[in-house]
């Protein structure tokens, strides 16, 4: 029997399900400024559905999105007023229920795209920005869809830097599980991440199968690791500056398929796992049951 963190599903996705409006290129920081109760409630239901930690709706509020989708309004105002909106709702939603909630270290310009991410020097400034936001009102600090080492190591730093606990998760190509996508291999990222120093390490918003292929990689590190997959034929092929309409949904990838998928994960030695883009609140609530079937427990962080 294993301990397992079941962390939450998708909440982009099911944003843009909820929500009567397109989704745009500001995509969730959109709704968390315009539809803060249509957060509230995703989050709610997750934790309804099992999972013990959410994580911030933070992911599309970044300085560069902002300033790039943004440019009329005062963007430092805004950042500053959605970040407290995301921490305010993931609390109220939370209650006085014994789960965590998840800071988010998203890539600052573009998913999948490190190659359009900041300097050096002014990464490593945001990303402490980032942290300074939200560091104080959660659990843990969740770096996710990091897609190349430069990003990876300055959000891990960024977060080690201020005593946060640090969860680190790489996504790797669709077509080949072995790399980022940045095309430069996994041993890389997972080595630069460990070296600075993440308290766990998980691959995550990229195939299931592709997981599968890194997987056995990243079961050779010595601390925490893990997985959460997106629902997308190939999310990789999200265009810059582009909306998610773009991208096509895995209707095969039900909530019992994709329990197949991350049970194979736990049975590999994964800890924690979750869902991403596309994976919903039945998907965790059909996983959390299968977890348990297993003769596992659900844990909190």
């Amino acid at each position: 029997m294993a301990e397992i963190v079941l962390l939450d599903g998708g909440m982009g996705q099911e944003l843009v399900a909820r929500n009567d409006a397109d989704p745009t290129p500001m995509w969730s920081a959109r709704v968390l400024a315009d539809r803060p109760d249509l957060v509230e409630a995703v989050h709610r239901d997750f934790f309804e559905a099992g999972a013990t930690v959410a994580t911030l709706n933070t992911y599309s509020v970044t300085p560069e999105r902002l300033h790039r989708h943004a440019p009329d309004e005062d963007t430092d105002a805004l950042f500053e007023r959605l970040q407290a909106a995301a921490i305010r709702v993931a609390s109220a939603a939370r209650g006085d229920r014994d789960v965590a909630l998840a800071g988010c270290l998203p890539p600052l310009a573009w998913s999948y795209r490190p190659d359009a991410a900041p300097p050096q020097g002014l990464m490593q400034q945001t990303y402490a920005r980032l942290v300074a936001a939200q560091g104080d009102h959660c659990d843990l600090m969740l770096a996710e869809t990091m897609s190349g080492v430069r990003e990876a190591g300055a959000a891990t730093r960024a977060i080690v830097a201020a005593g946060h606990l640090a969860w680190i998760a790489l996504s790797v190509d669709d077509r080949d599980g072995t790399r980022l996508r940045s095309g430069e291999p996994l041993e890389d990222g997972i080595s630069a991440v460990a070296e600075a120093g993440a308290d766990a390490i998980l691959l995550n918003c990229s195939r299931p199968e592709a997981i599968a292929q890194g997987l056995p990689i990243l079961a050779t590190v010595h601390v925490p690791f893990g997985a959460y997959a997106n629902g997308f034929e190939f999310a990789g092929d999200l265009e810059f500056g582009g909306t998610v309409k773009g991208l096509t949904k895995r209707l095969e990838l039900t909530p019992e398929a994709y329990a197949d998928h991350a049970m194979t994960w736990i049975a590999a030695g994964a800890t924690i796992v979750g869902g991403c883009c596309e994976v919903g609140p039945a998907h965790i609530a059909h996983l959390a049951q299968r977890i348990r079937a297993a003769g596992h427990r659900v844990v909190r962080p």
